[in-house]
């Protein structure tokens, strides 16, 4: 996407990060969340599934293995998501960490779809 923004609110590893113009360069780890973009007045949510995002001389680049749009986001997908994670296997260290960043994945996109639901 390629738009200017009056706001983007990023799903950092370790909270939300607000960027507006003006903002100082970083670069940054994404979680699983909800990527706002705000433009025109309007909000447009996203679910992205972690990755980075750098914001460099009020350009904002977000590098994610997925990104889905929340208002695309349909029950069907949230009930797979959910039974993937609780499908893993969890009988080492390893497997549970991947188990639990599944289950994050899941609880993150069903949060940002509710949030396109509820409005």
């Amino acid at each position: 996407m390629d738009q200017t923004a009056e706001a983007i609110t990023l799903p950092m590893y370790d909270g939300e990060l607000g960027v507006r113009p003006g903002r100082a360069a970083l670069v940054g780890q994404l979680g699983p969340g909800e990527l706002r973009f705000t433009a025109g007045g309007v909000t447009t949510r996203y679910f992205v599934d972690g990755g980075f995002a750098q914001v460099r001389a009020n350009t904002v680049t977000v590098l994610t293995g997925s990104a889905k749009k929340a208002a695309d986001i349909k029950a069907e997908d949230l009930t797979k998501e959910n039974e993937k994670a609780a499908a893993l296997p969890s009988t080492n260290g390893v497997e549970r960490a991947s188990r639990q960043r599944a289950q994050q994945r899941a609880t993150a996109m069903t949060k940002v779809a509710a949030k396109v639901a509820g409005a």
